[in-house]
């Protein structure tokens, strides 16, 4: 019996094209099914292998960020770093955070003379690009170093950027260094006496009281932390003190960075409106001289406030506790003459 091959050759290469067409032309399930790449697997990538950070010299990058763990007892800390040298350049302590004292003590002070000759040599100069997130804390600082942009090393560049805290890696390696050696020790005894109810963070006196002297321990807390810091040596890099010597490239008058309270006035007639002074809790004196009072007896029983920060960062907190009580009873009796 004849075999009909034409026949079968001609079946066998419809099923190879319908195949073939299958392959090209997959059906809606088979594209269902198929797991897709949209992308996640290069964030995962990116994030496992971010891109090297770059900081071509001293001036290059400014980094700016604030550390809130104290927030809800009235302490704030605002750092400068920069990015080449990772040397701490500015720095503040304050009750809440405010763009005029940000900007006043953080970004202006360390470009303004080291002493009040009016030829001193600048401190450090003028950054290229400063770096912060999104926060609105920022605005006044953003809002001058635009103003200044023709002020710079290299003026290609866009004077500031924001990112997620999450992005400002140079500057966040700080901040363990600070909670440990500050925020936390202070922060267990202020807990402490708030679960025993013997502070009352509804009342705005101790509020104030609160944040005063907190405030006090904590700038001193970050002052040894900073110069530890800027002092010690970088595996790799260096030590951020000398890597930062020479300074910034480029030099700024002193005339061309004015007092926070006018750069407040040009911000508001070109941008909008700024609060001007923020504070937590309520001053209670009436007058200059009860408070001038109250500081006076608590020098007197409390000389040197430094050993209640020491006795707190080597876990005897009780110090500090009695220092707060006493100076809540100081203020509450002098306020109240």
């Amino acid at each position: 019996m004849a075999v009909n091959t034409t026949s079968k050759d001609t079946e066998n290469a419809i099923l190879t094209r319908n195949v073939s067409l299958k392959k090209r032309h997959p059906t809606l399930e088979t594209f269902l099914l198929k797991p897709k790449n949209d992308g996640h697997s290069d964030k995962g990538a990116r994030n496992l292998n971010p891109v090297p950070y770059t900081a071509a010299y001293v001036g290059h990058k400014l980094h700016m960020d604030q550390n809130e763990k104290l927030v809800m007892f009235g302490v704030t800390h605002v750092l400068a770093i920069d990015g080449f040298s990772s040397k701490i350049v500015g720095r503040s302590t304050m009750p809440v955070k405010n763009n005029l004292t940000i900007y006043n003590e953080v970004y202006r002070s360390f470009k303004i003379p080291v002493s009040n000759k009016k030829s001193a040599i600048m401190e450090h100069g003028m950054w290229d690009q400063v770096r912060v997130d999104h926060g609105k804390e920022f605005y006044l600082t953003l809002f001058m170093q635009e103003k200044l942009a023709s002020q710079r090393h290299n003026t290609e560049r866009p004077p500031y950027r924001q990112t997620p805290s999450t992005k400002n890696h140079t500057i966040e390696r700080i901040w363990p260094e600070i909670n440990n050696r500050v925020n936390y020790p202070l922060k267990l005894a202020l807990i402490q006496l708030v679960d025993q109810e013997e502070l009352d963070m509804e009342d705005n006196m101790s509020k104030y009281c609160v944040s005063s002297l907190t405030c006090q321990l904590a700038q001193l807390g970050v002052e040894r932390a900073v110069q530890a810091w800027n002092a010690h040596r970088i595996p790799g890099k260096g030590i951020p003190n000398y890597l930062a010597r020479e300074g910034c490239p480029k030099r700024v008058e002193p005339d061309l960075l004015p007092v926070a309270s006018v750069a407040a006035d040009w911000y508001d007639q070109e941008v909008g409106r700024l609060t001007r002074e923020s504070h937590f809790g309520t001053n209670p004196f009436h007058n200059a001289q009860d408070q001038e009072a109250a500081e006076r007896e608590f020098g007197q029983q409390l000389p040197d406030v430094s050993f209640l920060l020491d006795n707190a960062v080597n876990n005897q907190p009780e110090h500090f506790k009695h220092g707060l009580k006493c100076l809540v009873d100081v203020t509450r009796r002098h306020s109240q003459c």
